[in-house]
């Protein structure tokens, strides 16, 4: 759970900088969620990974597979439109344990 939290808070400054652009986009990278839900389960076996909330009620929510290695963020706005923010390739779960940055620790 660590590891998916971890995840989509990488995701989520992306989202906030780019939601408005995707409003501005329209149907290009937009549709009903169960639209899109079922192109991610269909066309590439992901299955949703993680969820959140970010500002403005907004849902994030990250979908990936183990068997394609594919993965996706997408917004869901109020309006109940899901958006595509981001997606790509070479998934993979980890299961670590996370610890927190501290100031002046190397990266």
């Amino acid at each position: 759970m660590k590891q998916d939290i971890l995840a989509l808070g990488l995701g989520v400054g992306a989202i906030l900088l780019s939601a408005g652009q995707l409003q501005a986009q329209g149907a290009a990278k937009c549709a009903e969620r169960a639209q899109v839900m079922q192109r991610l389960a269909e066309s590439y076996g992901e299955t949703r990974q993680s969820i959140g909330l970010a500002g403005d009620r907004q849902v994030v929510e990250v979908f990936a597979s183990d068997e394609t290695g594919t993965w996706t963020i997408t917004v869901t706005m109020p309006n109940g439109m899901t958006c595509l923010v981001a997606a790509g390739q070479g998934y993979e779960q980890l299961d670590e344990e996370l610890t927190p940055a501290r100031l002046g620790d190397p990266v």
